[in-house]
């Protein structure tokens, strides 16, 4: 697929700028356990989708002040343990070649603004536009987090990349109307091995 005139690039952090795929599964196993859930039912519906949907579909009998704090705890356990997380396969290289060719990039993610920041600050990268979950009504599945980083960088969501690795995350890209590469084999427009196939599908 010719990426050369995409205008911009959307990328996802979990799992797909940061490699944070142990500790997700950590945060999410312990939080299971907590409450009585088979780790496994859960991490198959977790990932990609904002943490209090997840706990909203495998607690559905909680009111909304139990899902709430339900959520809450799963954000702690997850702010406690950045241990083993790293820049994602290829991102310095796809980095490196946004700064080259000045393309406008931003990370949109389904983590709440704490958990992005200090995820991000653990590996050094700062990038120059940042959504989370708390600049959304809608996370992922929901198109409006990309819909808004396009908007913020003042470019067409048809002329946007967006590098995903869940099927929420594919499916909000794909709603925005924006080009969608995706990492572990998940369907999309490309489906990508690593972030260092895109940087050489932008010419870097």
């Amino acid at each position: 697929m010719d990426l050369t005139d995409v205008e911009a690039v959307l990328l996802d952090m979990d799992g797909t700028l940061v490699d944070t795929d142990a500790a997700v599964e950590r945060a999410w196993t312990s939080w299971s356990e907590e409450h009585g859930l088979e780790p496994a039912r859960v991490l198959a519906i977790a990932h990609g989708s904002p943490g209090g949907v997840t706990v909203r579909r495998v607690l559905p009998h909680l009111d909304e002040a139990e899902a709430a704090a339900a959520t809450a705890r799963l954000q702690a356990i997850q702010h406690a343990d950045l241990s083993g997380i790293v820049p994602g396969a290829g991102a310095p290289e796809l980095l490196a070649t946004l700064d080259r060719r000045g393309l406008p990039w931003a990370v949109v993610t389904s983590s709440d603004s704490r958990m992005a920041k200090v995820t991000l600050d653990a590996v050094g990268i700062v990038p120059p536009l940042l959504l989370t979950l708390d600049d959304v009504t809608k996370g992922k599945p929901d198109p409006e987090g990309y819909l808004t980083a396009a908007a913020r960088l003042g470019v067409d969501p048809a002329r946007c990349l967006v590098v995903e690795d869940s099927h929420p995350g594919v499916a909000a890209g794909k709603a925005a109307g924006a080009v969608v590469a995706a990492l572990k084999g998940v369907p999309a427009d490309l489906r990508i091995d690593g972030l260092g196939q895109v940087a050489t599908l932008l010419g870097g």
